[in-house]
C-alpha cells in the first residue's frame, strides 16, 4: 500500500520539506531504493549516498537538505525509520479460521478472529485472546495463556500453564515453560527438585528462534514488558528479566538471576547463578558473570570473570603484549645468568 510524504510526516509527527504528494510504497537502503522507497540519513556523512539514490523520500534531522529529494525532518532519523518501516509494511496474517487438521478440544477458549494453522495442538483449558496467530505445527499445553495479537511462528512450544501477555511474538522453534535444570544429590544419585512454577511473559516481548525459556522452581520466570530476546538465548528457572531489556543470541542465563530495566546482554553471554544486573547494566560479547556477583546500574562489564570496561581494556592491552614482554623477560635472565 502507497502513502504520500504528508501521510507519512503527519504519523511520525514530523516536519516536511518538499513534494508533500511523493508517494511512498516501501524501506530500502540507499544502493537498492527505487523512487517509492523511503531511506534514512542519520550522518552527514551519509548524505551523498542519499543524494545518489533513486529513492525520492528522506528521513532526516531538521535542516538537513538534498537537491531533488523530499525531507521528513525527525530528531532520530534511525528510530522514525523503524516506525516507519511498520507503519508502511504490516506483516501478512493468515485469515481468521481453524485448520481442519488442527486439534482444539470443547475446553479451549478462542478469542475473535483468532487463526489456528494446519497440525496446531491445542491441550484443556487453553485461552487465546483475540486477533492471535498460531502458525503451523505449535503445541499449547493445557491451561496456558496466550494474550490478544500474539503470533507464534511455527513449530512453538508452550508447556502447560505458560502465560503470554499482549502482542507477544515468538519466533520458530522456541519453547517456553520447560522444566529447569534443578537438582539435589543425595543417596547416590540426582534427585530432581520440584518444578511446578510457571513462566509469565509480559505485553510486547519478542522471542527469537530456539530460544528456551524454563518455568520456575517453585514460583515464576518473569519476563517483563517490552523485553527482546534473540536466537538461541536460554533462560534458566526463577530467572527475572525487567522491562525493555535486550538479550543478544547463545546467552545463558542462570537460575534466580535478576536483570533490571533496560539492560543490554551482548552476544554469547554467560550468567551464573542469583547474579543481579540492575537498571541499565551493559554486558559485553562473551563477558563471563560468576555466581552471585552484582553488576551495577549502568555499568559496562567486559571478559571473563566479567570487569568494568575500563580496567579490561587496561588489562588487554599487557595481555596482548605477552610475548613481547616474555621475550624481554627471558633476555634479563639470560643476562643475569651470564654474570
Amino acid at each position: 500500500m502507497s502513502h504520500s510524504a504528508a501521510e507519512l510526516a503527519k504519523y511520525l509527527e514530523a516536519g516536511l520539506s518538499g513534494n508533500r504528494s511523493a508517494q511512498i510504497s516501501g524501506v530500502a537502503s540507499p544502493e537498492r531504493a527505487t523512487a517509492s522507497d523511503l531511506i534514512y540519513v542519520d550522518s552527514e556523512r551519509h548524505l551523498g549516498r542519499a543524494e545518489k539514490s533513486a529513492a525520492s523520500c528522506i528521513l532526516a534531522r531538521p535542516g538537513t537538505r538534498a537537491a531533488g529529494k523530499t525531507i521528513i525532518e525527525v530528531k532520530d532519523p534511525k528510530l522514525a525509520f523503524a516506525k516507519a518501516a511498520v507503519w508502511l509494511l504490516p506483516a501478512a496474517a493468515p485469515a481468521p479460521g481453524v485448520h481442519s487438521t488442527a486439534i482444539v478440544p470443547p475446553t479451549a477458549r478462542l478469542g475473535a478472529s483468532v487463526s489456528i494453522s494446519a497440525y496446531v495442538v491445542l491441550e484443556d483449558g487453553v485461552e487465546i485472546g483475540r486477533n492471535a496467530i498460531i502458525e503451523p505445527f505449535c503445541f499449547i499445553g493445557r491451561g496456558a495463556r496466550i494474550g490478544d495479537d500474539c503470533r507464534l511462528h511455527p513449530r512453538v512450544t508452550l508447556y502447560a500453564g505458560a502465560r503470554l501477555g499482549n502482542r507477544v511474538e515468538v519466533h520458530a522453534g522456541a519453547t517456553i515453560g520447560s522444566d529447569g535444570f534443578g537438582y539435589v544429590p543425595g543417596d547416590g544419585r540426582q534427585w530432581k527438585f520440584p518444578q511446578i512454577g510457571s513462566v509469565e511473559v509480559g505485553d510486547d516481548v519478542e522471542i527469537g528462534a530456539g530460544a528456551t525459556i524454563d518455568r520456575g522452581s517453585l514460583e515464576s520466570t518473569v519476563i517483563g514488558k517490552g523485553v527482546k530476546i534473540d536466537n538461541l538465548v536460554h533462560i534458566a528457572h526463577n530467572v527475572n528479566v525487567g522491562e525493555h531489556t535486550v538479550i543478544a543470541a547463545q546467552t545463558g542465563i542462570s537460575g534466580s538471576s535478576t536483570l533490571g530495566k533496560n539492560v543490554v546482554v551482548g552476544g554469547q553471554v554467560g550468567i551464573a547463578d542469583h547474579c543481579t544486573l540492575e537498571d541499565g547494566a551493559v554486558a559485553g560479547a562473551q563477558a563471563g558473570i560468576p555466581t552471585g556477583k552484582i553488576i551495577r546500574s549502568g555499568q559496562t562489564v567486559w571478559g571473563t570473570p566479567a570487569r568494568p570496561l575500563d580496567r579490561f581494556k587496561q588489562q588487554y592491552a599487557w595481555f596482548a603484549r605477552l610475548p613481547e614482554l616474555a621475550a624481554r623477560l627471558r633476555k634479563l635472565e639470560d643476562a643475569q645468568g651470564n654474570r
